[in-house]
């Protein structure tokens, strides 16, 4: 293991032996440091019978590490003046901080103790179960939310479709005892991913890293691939007076060269006030309130969502008008609806490259999803290299195939 690792770009990488991977993006300009720890568990690979493990697990982790409790991890961090986040997902769970670079390695030592050497006390679990069956319960009023992972649960026929809130019954199943033992079956170095962005040294922040990191051991459960259900309709009813419309279709794999020519068509979607789904569905015909289509991905799968908030008198139209936008697609883009989509791209690529925590992100999103980092500059070589044509051809080879679709809203 060779602490100088070669560069990639402006970028650094780092695999300690126990399998950790480390990537850093130098932003010498900034007096801090961000980091994001992307661990290999989520709702995908929950126990059966215990979903929402992932989610109370996250949380647990960080209510006392070592030889601190919670109060006095807390302390610690604020004594630092540790900025935290992150959150648990369907493939993969993050820890994130943020510090000035003069503290980075007592920092990155309470990061890696959250998963090197958590505490899991019992008298901290039924607080993090709480806070997850809390979270589980506020989808009742965020609907575009609960749309959102009602979709996801059709749309997928594989472990992806278990939302990373749980289920009730899952939860309220969890004991700390079995917590635990998810834990050392699942919290391990192996495919995890801790990406550093901002100011300070590749070598001291990586001889802090390899401190912080070294000793940490655990399990890995591989995470299956997503597989796609079939095509369907399907209604949620709720109580009130909107329809919220949800698509989900399948889209490019992550990293390849038609993702980025998928990119800045569905930016010519949905990009922006002037795109075609804003004109054609609310400026035009004013059926919604709000109206769009967005990429996801997971490991070696890429798919599109779309969304559209309306009255029930409209739902029907409105799914008929996104339909027609979504099968035009495959007629082509024009040269100037592509070049606003590309400096909608690029200006997002720069907003975003300018701060740490975003750029941190990115780079252990990147390495989990694509197997290596990709520096800003790389993104928009991408961007700025597509052509018309191949965006065109593209669109022609492959028409939006028919979405799986999910209303939300009084019963029909």
């Amino acid at each position: 293991m060779s602490l100088t690792a070669a560069p990639i770009g402006a970028l650094h990488e780092l695999t300690l032996p126990n399998g950790l991977r480390v990537v850093y993006a130098p932003m010498p300009w900034l007096p801090t440091v961000s980091a994001t720890l992307s661990l290999p568990f989520g709702s995908t690979t929950d126990p059966e019978g215990q979903e929402g493990s992932a989610n109370v697990l996250h949380e647990w982790l960080q209510r006392g590490a070592g030889g601190l409790d919670s109060r006095a991890y807390t302390d610690a961090l604020l004594d630092l003046g540790v900025r935290r986040g992150g959150g648990s997902g369907r493939e993969a769970s993050n820890l994130a901080f943020g510090f000035l670079e003069s503290v980075a390695a007592p920092a990155l030592d309470l990061l890696a103790a959250s998963v090197r050497e958590p505490r899991l006390q019992d008298g901290e679990f039924e607080a993090a179960r709480d806070l997850a069956l809390q979270e589980l319960a506020s989808l009742d009023d965020a609907p575009t939310q609960r749309l959102f992972e009602a979709l996801q649960a059709e749309f997928f026929a594989s472990a992806q479709r278990r939302s990373a809130y749980g289920t009730e019954a899952g939860l309220t199943a969890l004991t700390p005892e079995g917590v635990r033992q998810d834990a050392a079956r699942r919290l391990g170095p192996q495919g995890a991913v801790l990406g550093l962005a901002g100011g300070g040294t590749w070598e001291s922040l990586a001889g802090a890293v390899v401190a912080a990191f070294g000793s940490w051991s655990g399990g890995n459960v591989p995470i299956p691939p997503a597989r796609v259900a079939p095509v369907g309709r399907h209604h949620v009813d709720a109580d009130s007076s909107q329809v919220q419309i949800g698509l989900a279709f399948p889209s490019p794999a992550p990293g390849t060269d038609d993702m980025y020519a998928y990119l800045l068509a569905l930016e010519v979607l949905s990009g922006s006030m002037g795109a075609r789904l804003f004109t054609e569905v609310r400026e035009k015909r004013g059926l919604v309130y709000s109206v769009s289509a967005f990429f996801r991905a997971l490991r070696g799968f890429g798919y599109t969502l779309g969304y559209a908030g309306t009255t029930a008198e409209r739902a029907g139209k409105t799914l008929e008008v996104f339909l027609a936008e979504l099968a035009r697609l495959a007629e082509g883009v024009s040269d100037a609806e592509l070049e606003r989509a590309r400096t909608g791209l690029l200006s997002s690529i720069v907003m975003a490259g300018e701060a740490s925590g975003a750029t941190a992100g990115r780079l252990s999103n990147d390495v989990v999803l694509f197997g290596r980092p990709r520096t800003a500059a790389e993104i928009a070589a991408h961007i700025e290299g597509v052509t018309l044509s191949q965006v065109n051809r593209y669109l022609a080879a492959n028409p939006v195939p028919q979405p799986t679709v999910v209303t939300l809203g009084p019963a029909t």
